[in-house]
């Protein structure tokens, strides 16, 4: 997985660009086809900037471009409720309209580990539902200047996109879940039209795009199933990076995404809800209350 950023968005990365390179092995290879959609809840309060000298890819094909995202009923908060626990769920400065929230909070910005939380919105207090379960980011940790190739994950409140995708079956996620199979790519150059999609070609096919695209079908032990995290999914700028993905831990660091241990992923395919509007708040726990 690289990095991605669809808007849905919140807080976040102040300037984006691809991280090259997969969360899995990184097969690489050129793809054409189908491009999935969804409806892209982005929470990043800088728009991504590309600094890449290279010319931008020429703009989208018809059918590609992604709606624009709903308006968000966010209600700003100076702190915990009144009435409510302390904890880091409540310190977030906004939680927009969602009732499900997923923390990855790290001890400093150069650390490749961070605690994962998952937290539900109970009457007017944040509760935690699971965790905190041990995840791994970025091998470079984490960056609010995300860049394409730069090892780092990027730092911010995001949405996570309502399809789920996985080389295993459904683990139990209510959503659309779509089994891969051969063929089945994200696109991750940032030249291509398509930047940022999921993309499907013929078995066998080259496809027309290269840089760092996945190969996902090959990737059973980080891709049994993934979620992926709506960072530049939304008319994606080239080069803030692509592929940001919440995937199994295969035992090291990642290129950008956030992978926990498959027992822990499985268990939150389960518990996430398309409906309750998840979001994701990723950065040192020093940071978190200002997204």
């Amino acid at each position: 997985m690289g990095a991605a950023l669809r808007p849905r968005a919140i807080v976040g990365a102040t300037a984006l660009v691809v991280l090259a390179g997969a969360c899995g092995s990184g097969h690489r290879a050129p793809i054409s086809a189908a491009t999935t959609t969804s409806t892209p809840r982005v929470f990043s309060t800088v728009a991504p900037v590309a600094t890449s000298t290279t010319s931008p890819p020429p703009p989208p094909t018809a059918g590609t471009t992604r709606p624009a995202p709903p308006p968000t009923t966010a209600k700003p908060s100076t702190g915990t409720t009144a009435g409510c626990p302390r904890n880091l769920a409540e310190s977030l400065a906004s939680t927009g309209a969602a009732s499900e929230l997923i923390t990855v909070a790290a001890p400093t910005a150069s650390t490749t580990t961070a605690a994962v939380t998952l937290w539900s919105h109970a009457g007017p207090c944040w509760e935690m539902s699971a965790g905190p379960w041990p995840g791994r980011i970025g091998t470079n940790g984490f960056s609010n200047h995300h860049r394409e190739g730069d090892g780092t994950t990027p730092t911010g409140r995001f949405g996570i996109e309502s399809l789920a995708y996985g080389n295993a079956p459904n683990p139990g996620y209510r959503g659309a879940y779509h089994l891969l199979t051969c063929g089945d790519w994200w696109d991750e150059d940032p030249a291509s039209p398509d930047y940022n999609t999921f993309q499907h070609v013929s078995c066998g096919t080259p496809p027309p795009f290269g840089g760092d695209s996945e190969a996902l079908w090959t990737e059973t032990n980080a891709y049994p199933s993934f979620v992926v995290v709506e960072y530049n999914t939304y008319e994606p700028v080239p080069y803030a990076g692509s592929a940001i993905f919440v995937h199994a831990d295969i035992g090291t660091a990642t290129t950008g995404c956030v992978s926990i241990p498959l027992a822990d992923l499985d268990q939150l395919l389960r518990w996430l809800d398309p409906a309750a509007s998840p979001e994701i708040v990723l950065g040192p726990a020093s940071e978190l209350p200002a997204f």
